[in-house]
């Protein structure tokens, strides 16, 4: 592997971090909003965290693009750290959603709406 392809990988890398990093603390935004009665705010940060999922979903394919399927790209400690964020960061989205939901019916009565 090139040295130009090495920096271009942990450049992904380090992007799919990012991105990971911000779509969980967006979830995790929306939640306090929603506790809070801020169900406008809550829906704003959770299209931000879908936003940063999207971005970190791009990060992904750049390096799968790189490695072509052929196991060229080294797996190393933080590429696994990074799609363990992402991971994670998708799990806590989705949840938020929910929880949100749950919070909206409550403010709203306990209703099945």
């Amino acid at each position: 592997m090139s040295e130009e392809v090495v920096i271009e990988f942990e450049e992904q890398i380090m992007l799919l971090l990012v991105q990971a990093g911000a779509a969980r603390s967006a979830a995790l935004s929306a939640l306090r909003a929603a506790r809070e009665g801020q169900f406008a705010a809550a829906e704003q940060q959770l299209t931000a965290a879908k936003e940063s999922i999207n971005g970190a979903h791009q990060q992904q394919t750049a390096l799968i693009s790189l490695d072509e399927g052929s196991g060229k790209l080294p797996v190393t400690l933080i590429l696994v750290h990074a799609q363990d964020h992402l991971m994670n960061a998708m799990l806590v989205q989705d949840l938020a959603g929910e929880i949100i939901e749950l919070y909206r019916r409550t403010a709203a009565g306990g209703t099945d709406a």
